[in-house]
């Protein structure tokens, strides 16, 4: 699968969320933190404004729930627009009938894993998944440096994606930018997940051609993509 650039909008204007949605003409996904001042220390938003955001823009929604009780909440995220729903391991009560129930309504089923969360015990819950997200930073806050000790879970996992044969996309989240897009790919991540790198710069659109293009070639030269 070719990388994937999904634009942050946690790092974008709040204010002019419909402009900055339009500001990264050519992005895959257009990232949506949702934070509820509980699972992680920020409080952000919510489905009104992914209702408002699907209907400013045609760039389809990737809502990362780092929410309690997401069992509860993710499908009406789904119903608000949403194309894909990543829940966190961390907080989910029963992470196999929320995919499925996510994925019945159209959408795309997602997991996320906190930095200290290992991906080992949830292997079986593999393909139940669309998207595995591994957080390269603690979630809560953008703008925080990137965990290079992340690099190795990233491996592993794309390690267990090939042994069981499945086509799940492996995202990864905090810190990505033109500094560390290259050891992600490398390391087998395929989507990536870029807020001030893009928000930040002077011409968006334009970073997100420039950080597919280094995905892209790392990719081309890393040992888990040969074959693919």
């Amino acid at each position: 699968m070719a990388a994937q650039i999904n634009p942050s909008i946690l790092s974008a204007d709040f204010a002019r969320l419909a402009d900055e949605a339009q500001a990264v003409d050519g992005a895959d996904w257009l990232h949506v933190d949702v934070m509820d001042n509980h699972f992680v220390p920020n409080l952000t938003l919510g489905v009104p404004i992914v209702e408002s955001l699907a209907r400013a823009t045609s760039t389809p929604l990737d809502c990362h729930l780092m929410i309690e009780d997401p069992d509860r909440w993710a499908p009406q995220y789904v119903e608000a627009g949403a194309g894909s729903v990543t829940f966190h391991a961390e907080a989910a009560h029963a992470p196999v009938r929320l995919a499925r129930e996510i994925r019945s309504q159209g959408a795309r089923a997602s997991m996320a894993l906190k930095p200290a969360t290992a991906i080992e015990p949830y292997e079986d819950l593999l393909p139940e998944l669309d998207m595995l997200l591994i957080m390269t930073v603690e979630p809560g806050f953008g703008g925080q440096a990137f965990l290079d000790i992340m690099l190795p879970k990233i491996r592993r996992t794309r390690e267990l994606i090939a042994k069981h044969g499945l086509e799940l996309w492996l995202q990864v989240d905090g810190g990505v930018s033109a500094a560390t897009i290259e050891r992600c790919a490398e390391a087998g991540a395929d989507v990536f997940v870029a807020g001030s790198a893009v928000y930040g710069a002077k011409d968006p659109a334009e970073a997100v051609r420039a950080l597919r293009t280094q995905a892209e070639s790392a990719t081309a030269a890393a040992a888990w993509a040969c074959g693919h």
